[in-house]
């Protein structure tokens, strides 16, 4: 009995009638919240989705992209940094695409409180995950430094800490104000960040385990966080487990990264070193970072700033906003779009790019992302 199979459906022939059987394929379709947001958040986002959409398109998949305005000149507007009902509307989508958030004309920690903290508590993305990855083709400002020495993984608790907000004044406005501001560590908190990063660390070729934190100062906070890495470690005697103090990562992390295979961190701790990262990986050019639920609605962004003063402009560099697009892929189940999509970024680093600065890659803003939709077709 031939068999002839068709796009649409299956055709199945015999000698004495003709059978038809449709037979839909699955094609699998992802909701996507896009949140352009601020200064050049837009430029960045809409490269971002063409490299997407090109992904999906060669890979057959679906990316239901809707747009949102929140940022800040929707606050100019409106006084609101959310609408009410705003992240109950984002639990609905299966990840959220950001641009960059941050208005010259708002005071500073409005719309990073309101937005993207809101989100990340509400949503409870606990992880922030940051890679840092040099490709080839990238300068590194340390000295004698590689794509292989200069591969590695911050896992940061996104939920508590310093940045959970508690505290208060006392006095305030007066010589005796006094300002607080506490630390807050649950052991659920620090248990699940932990066992998210064994788990990562189990799928890596290297399975080395780095707690950062400040047992000699911070003893209450840096405690639990020890005592749990040691628990849960136990539970993983194929990962090689070790310490640093966070400045004593900071040196090193300079000094010599190939030390490093994941790194796991509080809130705060982990803020500035994944700046530190993201120079050493090449700059916030290519810097991309994720806040995931891994059972909820988890965002996708570049780690840089709005950079107002490079706005509409066609200079701004897209690659960070396509690199945290990858990592969208990648978390969606999409990994042969997402590799295939760091390939093309790979390609585009090597063979075009001067440099990772606005105005200064030899390229604008739009033909970087074409770059990009080229080497991945």
């Amino acid at each position: 009995m031939p068999e002839k199979t068709g796009r649409q459906g299956l055709f199945v022939f015999t000698l004495k009638k003709i059978h038809y059987r449709q037979v839909t394929a699955k094609v699998n379709s992802y909701r996507i919240a896009v949140i352009p947001g601020d200064g050049t958040g837009p430029e960045m986002v809409r490269e971002g989705e063409k490299v997407l959409q090109a992904a999906a398109s060669k890979f057959n998949f679906v990316l239901e992209m809707e747009r949102f305005d929140y940022g800040g000149e929707r606050y100019l507007h409106t006084g609101e940094v959310l609408p009410e009902g705003a992240v109950e509307t984002m639990r609905q989508f299966d990840s959220i695409f950001l641009g960059a958030i941050g208005h010259p004309q708002v005071k500073p920690g409005i719309l990073e409180k309101g937005l993207l903290l809101q989100l990340r508590f509400e949503l409870d993305q606990y992880i922030n995950l940051r890679p840092v990855k040099l490709y080839p083709g990238i300068e590194t400002p340390l000295k004698d430094k590689g794509p292989e020495e200069i591969d590695f993984v911050v896992v940061r608790e996104n939920t508590e800490g310093l940045y959970a907000g508690s505290g208060g004044f006392l006095r305030k406005g007066t010589p005796y104000e006094v300002a607080v501001q506490e630390s807050i560590n649950t052991r659920r908190g620090v248990e699940r960040c932990l066992r998210y990063a064994f788990e990562l660390c189990r799928n890596r070729d290297r399975r080395k385990l780095t707690l950062c934190a400040k047992t000699n100062v911070l003893t209450y906070a840096s405690d639990l966080w020890e005592r749990a890495f040691h628990e849960v470690g136990e539970e993983h005697p194929e990962i090689e487990r070790d310490y640093g103090h966070v400045d004593a990562v900071a040196m090193w992390m300079v000094k010599s990264p190939e030390q490093f295979d994941v790194i796991v961190t509080d809130n705060m701790f982990g803020d500035i070193i994944t700046d530190l990262g993201a120079i050493i990986q090449g700059g916030m050019g290519i810097a991309a970072g994720a806040n995931i639920n891994p059972e909820g609605t988890s965002m996708f962004e570049p780690i840089g700033g709005s950079a107002p003063k490079y706005a509409n402009k066609n200079v701004i560099n897209p690659l960070a906003a396509i690199c945290a697009g990858r990592m969208m892929l990648e978390h969606l189940g999409q990994k042969e779009a997402a590799l295939a999509v760091e390939n093309a970024v790979v390609e585009t680093c090597r063979k075009h790019l001067k440099s990772l600065s606005a105005g200064q890659m030899g390229h604008s803003t739009n033909e970087i992302g074409d770059l990009v939709v080229g080497y991945l077709k």
